[in-house]
């Protein structure tokens, strides 16, 4: 045996070794993380604006600065409490905007049920089996926010939508965020979207409603990222990343 086929057969075996630690805690690893590819699609497309759209406390702009994205990063977050954190967390990084806003249809005001365990908050109700999967996302609280569109976040901030990444996570009330955003959608360069296979929140656009959307406006799917699972092992979400067909 040569010892390039022995030290073969050792990474393979320490991967191994790895994957099963990883499995007995129910945690996965693959190749290179869902921000690095991101990143990747970002450059690849010019892209230089992320208009972050329901932050709870900046996870997702967080995981994407550190993969390597340097431009300019506006964040929008309603809750009191997670828009503190998120605040703190941009503190130091001067392209990095938060607004204590949420985001729809219209600009006005909106009462959102606040969750247990905060990122699951949402302006909709909440369906039994989002509870059952996760019951620690029950509502505890409400707070009366104010709403603003994406047409005139891009207006009021100076953003060039053929050069931005539209991520919305906002727990069932994404096809209101994308109304608010009128004809931007089908010129905006790149939109991530949380796309549930079943009914987590009180009237929601499902998967293949969301993805039809996509279509007819350009866009077709660049990446699919697993998201929760029931119980029982069905997956019911999942977070999808668009890109306009045109630019391919």
């Amino acid at each position: 045996m040569s010892d390039q086929t022995r030290a073969n057969r050792a990474r393979e075996t320490a991967k191994l070794l790895i994957r099963r630690t990883l499995q007995r805690a129910d945690l996965e690893i693959g190749r290179g993380s869902y921000a690095g590819r991101l990143v990747r699609t970002l450059d690849a497309r010019g892209i230089d604006t992320v208009l972050d759209v329901g932050a709870n406390v900046g996870q997702y702009a967080t995981l994407t600065r550190s993969a390597g994205f340097a431009g300019r990063i506006i964040s929008c977050e309603p809750l009191g409490g997670a828009f503190a954190e998120l605040a703190r967390r941009a503190g130091r990084d001067d392209r990095w905007t938060t607004l204590n806003v949420a985001v729809g249809a219209e600009t006005g005001e909106a009462t959102i049920n606040v969750s247990a365990n905060s990122f699951s908050s949402s302006i909709r109700g909440m369906t039994d089996a989002h509870l059952r999967t996760a019951p620690g996302s029950r509502f505890v609280a409400t707070e009366v926010v104010p709403v603003t569109t994406v047409a005139d976040l891009v207006a009021t901030h100076a953003v060039d939508p053929a050069r931005t990444l539209l991520k919305i996570d906002t727990q069932g009330f994404e096809g209101e965020v994308l109304r608010g955003a009128g004809d931007l959608v089908g010129r905006v360069a790149a939109i991530q979207l949380e796309l549930s296979f079943v009914e987590l929140y009180d009237g929601q656009l499902l998967f293949d409603e969301l993805v039809g959307a996509m279509a007819h406006d350009g866009y077709r799917i660049q990446q699919l990222e697993p998201g929760i699972s029931d119980p029982d092992g069905r997956m019911l979400q999942v977070d999808g990343l668009f890109v306009l067909a045109s630019g391919d």
